[in-house]
Order: structure tokens, then sequence, then C-alpha cells
């Protein structure tokens, strides 16, 4: 004879075993379906990373020359100036990858030969910590002229340096910048006081206890970018939209310069002596005519991943 309690844990059994049809539906979906779902977000994931979906990506991008400093009465020349061509701040198709041998060369003329009153304006990412040139005018051996690098020993931070009758004179900004992010750097320069600004914003100023200082005139050297035309020091990173002016801009003008963003057009073009945006070229877009000649540039389209239009 069967034990009641026996018969009763047997007739349990298969019920405790089980599913719901509905439960084991859902169950049987997940499995064929889950690594498909996850393959989908890993995707989405990576292509975010990209910079695929930022909507810059899909902004109006400005064509190489598509806008110029129009000078009706031929280079040098400051007045009826205006801007020609599509000049409302769109993005640049391309910008400038600098590998550490790179350079761009602009020859001597009166427009870039500065003293004493000058503005200097580019934006850059730094893409390795190599050595740091950026821009400068200086004739080798080094006794008169001028340039910009990120400082190595001060975390890359933007340093301008002043070479008169071979003193040499230095404003570090003490300001250090980070790998992979867009920067506007500004410099301007009056009479020996030196400001420097970082996205629009001052973050280093002061005055040589010498007092005035006049960059030496009559050097004739070239003008070199990304690289240190006495040997070395190559840039490893993006430039792009390299301006010269021959006034001191002011703490506003810098402000509404970066505001501007990375297409930007020159916000004085009285003052301007050139502009380079290196969107594909570095030709002289101020109307000067002082094109550079590029050597190991690779004028790349896909920039954008860091970028953030102010």
């Amino acid at each position: 004879m069967i034990n009641k309690a026996q018969s009763a844990m047997e007739h349990k059994k298969p019920f405790g075993k089980r599913f719901h049809p509905k439960a084991q539906s859902a169950m049987e979906y997940l499995m064929t379906y889950g690594w498909a779902i996850l393959v989908i977000a890993v995707v989405l994931g990576v292509l975010y990373s990209l910079g695929i979906f930022n909507p810059l990506n899909f902004a109006p991008k400005a064509q190489p020359g598509s806008c110029q400093v129009f000078r009706p009465n031929g280079p040098g020349t400051t007045y009826d100036l205006n801007l020609a061509g599509t000049c409302s701040g769109e993005l640049p198709v391309y910008t400038a990858v600098f590998n550490g041998q790179s350079h761009v060369t602009i020859p001597d003329s009166q427009a870039i030969r500065e003293s004493t009153n000058m503005t200097y304006s580019m934006w850059i990412n730094l893409r390795q910590s190599g050595t740091p040139w950026l821009f400068g005018k200086i004739d080798c051996p080094v006794t008169n002229g001028w340039y910009i690098y990120t400082d190595s020993a001060h975390g890359f931070a933007p340093t301008f340096v002043v070479y008169n009758g071979g003193t040499r004179y230095e404003w570090d900004s003490g300001y250090p910048i980070v790998q992979n992010n867009y920067y506007d750097i500004a410099i301007t320069f009056d009479s020996g006081t030196a400001k420097l600004y970082l996205d629009g914003t001052p973050v280093s100023w002061s005055s040589q206890p010498s007092g005035s200082i006049t960059i030496g005139t009559g050097t004739t050297p070239p003008m070199w970018l990304g690289s240190y035309m006495c040997g070395g020091y190559g840039f490893m990173g993006i430039v792009s939209n390299v301006q010269l002016y021959d006034s001191s801009l002011s703490q506003n003008q810098i402000y509404a310069l970066y505001l501007e963003g990375i297409g930007g057009a020159p916000i004085s073009l009285q003052s301007l002596s050139g502009w380079w945006p290196l969107n594909g070229n570095a030709n002289d877009y101020s109307g000067n005519n002082d094109n550079g000649a590029s050597a190991n540039i690779v004028y790349t389209g896909a920039w954008q991943g860091e970028y953030k239009q102010p």
C-alpha cells in the first residue's frame, strides 16, 4: 500500500518543474536575440566614441579658400578692405596634422616683419607629448625674433619668447593644456607687455622690467609653423586658423575671435598681416599673398572628434 504522504509528494514533483508558457517564451526570446542586442549596443558605443553622432559632422563645411580678405588696392594696403566669399564661421573641411617633422615655411615679407605691437591666434590640439614648437620668426644663430611654444616642463603651458639683440625675454602662461583637446591660443604683445589667452580668457600677462622691447627689425628669416627653424622641436598635433596682426587686439576682441570658433574669420582687417586657415593648404588668405610651403603635413577631414563649438 502506498503511503498517502508519499503519494502526495510524487503528485507535487512534476508540478514544481513546470514553467508557465509565457515565461518560457520570454526566456527563449532573450536567448535568441540577446546576443544580437548586445552586439548592436557595442557597435553603437564604438560609433559614438568615434564622433559619428557628433552634430558637427553634419554641419556645413567651408571649402579651401571659400572665405578670404579682398584688398582692392593690392597687398600691404589697409583701406577699403572687406571679406569675400562665405565668411559666417563654417567649420573647415580640413585641418593640418603635424607629426613632429612637419612644418610650414612662410617666406619673409614686410607684412610679417613685426615689431613692438602684434597679436597671434591659432587653434591647436596636442596629440602627443613631444617637442613643442608652434609658431615663430627668428634668425639663426638666435639674435632677434619671437616664437610661441608649449612648455613641456610645465604641462605644455603656452609660452611666448622674444629675442632682442641676443637677450631672451619669456612669458610663461603657467596654464597646462590637455592632450586631445582643442584650444584657441592667442598672444598679444604691446611694447614689452605680453598677454596670453586660452579660449578667449587671459591666463597670464606681465611687462618685462626693461620696459619697451622692440623685436629686432631688419632681419629677414622666414616664419615657421610647427617646427623650430634653427633645428628640431617639432609639434605633434593639429593646427588650424593661424592669424597674425600688427596690433595688440583688446581682450574683448580676443574673446570675440574665440567665440567665432575654429572656422572664424579675422576680426580686425585693417591690422591683419597674415591668415593661414590651413584648410587643405598653407595659402595666405589675408590678401597679402604670403603663401606658405608645406612639408610632411597631412590635411585631414576627420578632425571633429574632440572639438566643441564655443
